[in-house]
């Protein structure tokens, strides 16, 4: 008996060091699992974040460097940017131009906003009372045009935004930079309105280097700071600037709000920064459900169960390699996991550089040195139009190729209805479409849009063919303008020309010719289908879109 028991208490010692050793091993891998789940969480979200703040920023400035024309005192300078600044798609709640005005250009600006037909034509201050131009020194920084227009903003243009609290510093501190700054937190849409925060970007003259005006966007910042749901992991709240220990974070219905300090003094889990308008942003994050709760849940039934019953040491052994398994799995498939991003993500910012460099190409020659500026600006938010709807077709794609005929839509190119399509309805590779893009839209723009020889507009057929079979396959394409000549039609610019002699042909492995019949003009391109089509790139951004499987 007494050596049964002393084998009962070894066995127990043992089972209890077990189970104890089981206990925190299970206890330190789950809570590494958890706290690994949770930091890569936020990172992905803090990334997603600046990706938000970049994107506004950008458009900041392309706005800004559109701006090509001498006279800034107008209060329709957005018109023709309208169309380029909904292209980007984001989410801004007002954009308005603000020029820097002289006390001597108060009338002209007044007359400006009456033609207009804005309610309130006089220039005045940011609560409405008027400015009086003789007591005035300095240039003034007032709003002459918004977008958009409705009865709520409509109020707006005549302003003078330099006695602003936020927005006065904003532009003090862009008109030193010359660059994009943004302001603090600020109340949008008067007192009862969310809150949000304004990006400036300067607009120079085009003969030096002086800011003339602003374009500015404002933002909600419940939308920039991708507030989270109740299902997240974590709650986020933006650090305020203006005021120490004052954070601002999003309700049940998405209205951002300050709140002093943290939640029961906690301190927040995790501190990234984020850059915005020239200014660095602090987002603090807090974790909703502590990650060693269920660490300490398993560890404490683990050790319960040990000293229990001492003969379970054995599947407790069983039930850490099975832990381990499961772990070492979970581990490997966050490994894959991040090196497909890392690989997405370099694929994007491959494809993202493909057309920032195409689109430098496009504004550099349609805006070249003696063009006339309203045929180019034409031309270029064409263009850009064309990049945009191809870059919105690949992306419903996934970049796997689009329908040459989504190609021919009346949103990409001019006088679509005149066109009749023929050909066989082929899945081109994003590198193909995207020259394909420009070519058909520059040829569309040069047909004759005024009356032919014969009276009729011209008709025109765009037609296609594969011919041969395999690796021999070849890709010919046809435009053909009926009643026109080469006294009636358009000249092809400088760029057109490039486009189609040299780039498109080349970035297709091909030929192309253009001449005019007795009836007709007629361009022709001819190419290996193995470019057109490129299975390559097809095959290799299904592998990186491919979903995750369990190894």
């Amino acid at each position: 008996m007494v050596r049964l028991g002393f084998i009962i208490g070894l066995v127990a010692v043992v089972g209890m060091l077990l189970s104890g050793f089981a206990a925190y091993r299970i206890y330190d891998q789950e809570s590494a699992v958890e706290r690994i789940a949770l930091g890569r969480a936020i990172d992905v979200h803090a990334s997603q974040v600046q990706d938000r703040l970049t994107e506004r920023e950008l458009l900041g400035r392309v706005a800004s460097g559109l701006f090509r024309t001498p006279a800034v005192i107008k209060a329709d300078m957005l018109q023709p940017l309208r169309s380029s600044i909904y292209a980007f798609k984001t989410d801004f709640l007002l954009a308005s131009w603000v020029v820097r005005l002289k006390p001597d250009e108060f009338a002209a600006a007044e007359a400006e906003l009456a033609k207009a037909g804005f309610s309130d034509t006089t220039i005045r201050h940011s609560d409405g009372t008027a400015i009086d131009p003789a007591t005035l020194q300095q240039p003034l920084d007032v709003v002459m045009d918004i977008e958009p227009r409705n009865a709520e903003t409509i109020a707006l243009p005549g302003r003078s935004l330099d006695d602003h609290p936020a927005l006065g510093r904003m532009f003090a501190r862009s008109l030193e930079e010359g660059k994009p700054e943004a302001s603090d937190p600020i109340q949008l849409r008067g007192p009862d309105g969310p809150i949000g925060v304004v990006l400036a970007a300067p607009v120079l003259s085009a003969d030096s280097a002086t800011a003339v005006g602003f374009i500015t966007f404002s933002y909600d910042l419940s939308s920039l700071m991708l507030t989270n749901d109740d299902m997240s992991l974590f709650s986020v709240v933006l650090k305020d600037p203006r005021k120490a220990g004052v954070e601002l974070v999003a309700d049940d219905r998405g209205r951002v709000q300050e709140r002093p300090g943290s939640p029961n003094d906690e301190a927040p889990t995790i501190v990234r920064t984020v850059t915005f308008g020239d200014r660095d942003w602090s987002l603090a994050y807090y974790a909703r459900v502590n990650p060693f709760v269920r660490a300490q849940q398993v560890a404490a039934i683990v050790a319960a169960i040990g000293l229990a019953l001492t003969f379970i040491v054995c599947g407790l052994f069983g039930y850490v390699s099975h832990s381990n398994v499961r772990l070492r799995r979970e581990i490997q498939m966050r490994i894959g996991f991040e090196r497909r991003l890392t690989a997405v993500i370099d694929e994007l910012n491959h494809r993202v550089k493909n057309i920032l460099a195409v689109i430098q190409s496009i504004v550099t020659r349609t805006l070249r040195h003696g063009s006339d500026m309203d045929v180019a600006r034409e031309l270029l938010i064409g263009r850009i139009h064309a990049m945009s709807n191809v870059v919105s077709l690949l992306s419903e794609s996934q970049w796997q190729g689009v329908m040459l005929k989504g190609l021919f839509e009346a949103r990409a190119i001019p006088h679509a209805d005149r066109i009749a399509v023929n050909g066989p309805d082929i899945a081109v590779s994003a590198r193909a479409a995207q020259s394909l893009s420009l070519l058909f839209f520059e040829l569309a723009s040069h047909s004759d849009e005024g009356l032919s020889l014969v009276g009729k507009h011209p008709h025109i057929v765009a037609s296609w063919e594969v011919k041969g079979e395999g690796d021999e396959s070849t890709f010919s394409f046809r435009w053909e303008e009926f009643n026109t000549s080469e006294a009636t039609r358009r000249a092809d610019s400088e760029f057109g020309v490039i486009l189609l002699d040299r780039v498109a042909p080349e970035a297709l492995g091909g030929t192309s010719k253009r001449y005019f019949t007795d009836v007709s003009y007629v361009y022709e391109l001819t190419a290996p289908m193995e470019t057109v089509v490129d299975i390559n790139e097809r095959d290799r951004t299904g592998q990186i879109s491919a979903p995750l499987r369990r190894s």
